[in-house]
């Protein structure tokens, strides 16, 4: 039972709602010093409980702690990918391994989760277009596997025709789930830019068949990530071609430690000041999450030639998962679009050292 699972919820909104009662029996019972320990211990209880009760209920919605070793920011719990929650039948299209990555480039070292197309096992001689895919701050990849439902949107979009057979990536962020890089190399902290531009692109084209060139590469992300994929695309646009930001924002809103968070880390001052690279940009959000919209807004006023700009904007819906699954299917669909397709260009078939997910 995890902390976002619905029994935990139900367990402790039944406590919600017996600890009053369990204080309204109480509460007159003892000698004076007795009662007032009763009455403080009772009170106490039913705040706790209630606070329990909401912060289960907000987990569940933005599916930010999925496991407990997430919550407690256990090193072990880094090393675990989440299961695919599919049934047998509903994941036969596509499935989830995971790489590991060894960060030559950043010193970070963390297993990555991977989502392979239905044609990956059927064309062994492909090699495949590739998405890194960025969740927010709190949050891990499993937010776009329980809260998203990423594989059906990806599954049901390739079928389709709308998307073509794609490999995504779904790095962690962050070393610590209390550390908030917002995918920027933090001065004195764990280097997570290097992490996902550097060591996580080769160790997908190291241990899978995917694509090597840049036009074969972009991101995604929503909140937070969203942030990270508009601001990697614009860092690093030898290495992505298009970049999709699901009610994303201008700035990183941490400080990087180096000045950067108001400068080169700042989406609106790079802009405004640097040149301006030839990539592809989807920006998206809804129209009521007012945040996102300012600097939404403000992003596209900037983001002229040579950026092809793109924008899908939700006439209502909050900063939340239920506005992100209503915007993910076009995000996803418009990126295959810029990006080039499967090819046979110096592919071999290869055994590729994955890891199977460990069951539930």
């Amino acid at each position: 039972m995890g902390p976002d699972s619905l029994p935990l919820l139900g367990a402790l909104a039944g406590l919600t709602v017996l600890a009053p009662v369990l204080a309204a029996a109480l509460w007159d019972r003892g000698r004076r010093r007795g009662r007032t320990a009763v009455r403080v211990a009772t009170t106490a209880l039913c705040l706790l409980t209630l606070a329990s009760t909401v912060l289960v209920a907000a987990n569940r919605q933005a599916e930010t702690y999925p496991s407990w070793s997430d919550l407690l920011g256990s090193s072990q719990g880094r090393q675990a990918v989440p299961a695919d929650p599919r049934s047998a039948q509903d994941r036969a299209p596509g499935r989830f391994v995971t790489i590991r990555v060894t960060g030559a480039a950043s010193g970070v070292s963390l297993p990555v989760l991977a989502y392979l197309p239905a044609a990956y096992d059927a064309a062994p001689d492909l090699r495949f277009p590739v998405v890194e895919a960025f969740d927010g701050f709190p949050g891990s990849p499993g937010s776009w596997i329980r809260g998203l439902g990423v594989a059906g949107f990806l599954d049901g979009e390739i079928s389709a025709g709308r998307m073509a057979p794609t490999v995504v990536l779904f790095p962690p962020q962050t070393t610590d789930p209390a550390v908030d890089t917002e995918c920027t190399n933090l001065a004195g902290g764990p280097r997570m830019e290097s992490f996902l531009t550097v060591d996580v692109p080769a160790a997908a084209r190291a241990q899978l068949r995917v694509r090597g060139d840049r036009a074969g590469w972009g991101v995604i992300g929503y909140s937070a990530g969203g942030y990270c994929a508009a601001n990697l695309l614009l860092r690093h646009p030898g290495t992505y071609a298009a970049g999709a930001s699901l009610s994303g924002y201008a700035d990183p809103g941490i400080r990087v430690g180096d000045g950067s968070e108001t400068t080169t880390n700042d989406d609106l001052w790079r802009l405004r000041h640097l040149s301006l690279p030839a990539v592809a940009l989807y920006l998206s959000c809804a129209r009521t999450d007012l945040h996102a919209m300012r600097d939404e807004t403000a992003l596209a006023a900037l983001a002229h030639a040579p950026i092809s700009l793109t924008t899908a904007f939700l006439p209502v819906g909050g900063h939340n998962m239920q506005t992100w699954r209503a915007l993910e299917p076009s995000a996803f669909d418009w990126l295959s679009s810029w990006l080039a397709a499967p090819t046979t260009t110096g592919a071999r078939a290869v055994a590729v050292p994955v890891h199977p997910l460990p069951p539930r």
